[in-house]
């Protein structure tokens, strides 16, 4: 199909104002951590020298080796597991169509619409009951939970997509249900695993609210935590606290570049394949 010159100008338009759209916040955010502290830089405005030690500063201030190491932590915990339950959830009911997978799937679309919000409450009544309140644990059992509906989802429509005649031609040759799983549709799914990994990583790293109401100890939280810490502490200070964001922003970052392909790939073969 071929596309006019004026569509062609336009999506081209379009594109690039999206793209400004979503970068000036970034480069006022940059442009800003390089100013004097308790400074108030105008917009974009770049300094006459700029401030690289802001950066140093806000790491030492922040205490960001601790809550590096304790994302780290929490991230390493949290997606193996979501990733393990999620691939086997979605292959059992998107390829082999379990009884009652219909009610189960519809379960974990029902999920999706509950709101953090309105169930940070009962998690942390529950929390304080169990003993875990104030533990990296607290943050770790409810992101699992939360991001299951969205992980069995993802790894569903990939499964439920699969060629039927790959799993009958192995159960010809013998092949178990394990094996069908392990040695066949696990190496097959590695782009919608990687992708899926990709995403549950920056949402865990990134996670504020959680981390903010469910763990007391500032060295036990994420990255994102850190950020309550400059609201309260240095919120006067914009070049700090921007020097902060930046930094906590930049592992997500590198992560998205890192593996942009295969986030790319899983979208793409989903949208073929739907």
């Amino acid at each position: 199909m071929r596309v006019g010159r004026l569509e062609l100008w336009t999506g081209r338009l379009f594109l690039i104002a999206l793209v400004a759209f979503t970068i000036l916040p970034f480069i006022s955010i940059f442009t800003t951590a390089l100013h004097p502290s308790h400074t108030l830089p105008n917009g974009l405005e770049w300094p006459k020298e700029p401030q690289w030690g802001n950066f140093i500063e806000a790491f030492k201030v922040a205490n960001m080796t601790k809550l590096l190491v304790s994302s780290t932590y929490i991230v390493l915990a949290v997606v193996p597991i979501s990733l393990v339950i999620s691939t086997m959830a979605g292959f059992a009911i998107g390829l082999l169509k379990i009884p009652g997978s219909r009610f189960l799937l519809f379960l974990f679309v029902l999920g999706l619409t509950l709101p953090l919000g309105g169930i940070i409450v009962p998690i942390y009544h529950l929390e304080r009951a169990l003993g875990i309140y104030n533990t990296r644990l607290a943050i770790v059992l409810p992101l699992i939970g939360l991001y299951m509906p969205f992980s069995v989802y993802w790894m569903r429509a990939h499964f439920v997509n699969m060629p039927t005649e790959i799993s009958e031609a192995a159960l010809v040759d013998g092949a178990s249900t394990w094996d069908l799983f392990w040695h066949i549709h696990l190496p097959l799914a590695r782009a919608p695993i990687t992708s899926l990994g990709t995403l549950l990583s920056v949402w865990t790293w990134n996670q504020f609210l959680l981390a903010l109401v469910l763990v007391e100890d500032p060295t036990q939280r994420t990255m994102a935590g850190a950020l309550g810490y400059f609201q309260g502490h240095y919120a006067t200070d914009i070049p700090l606290l921007c020097a902060g964001t930046i930094l906590i922003l930049l592992p997500t970052l590198i992560v998205f570049v890192i593996f942009q392909r295969h986030i790319i790939e899983a979208l793409i073969q989903g949208a073929v394949k739907g």
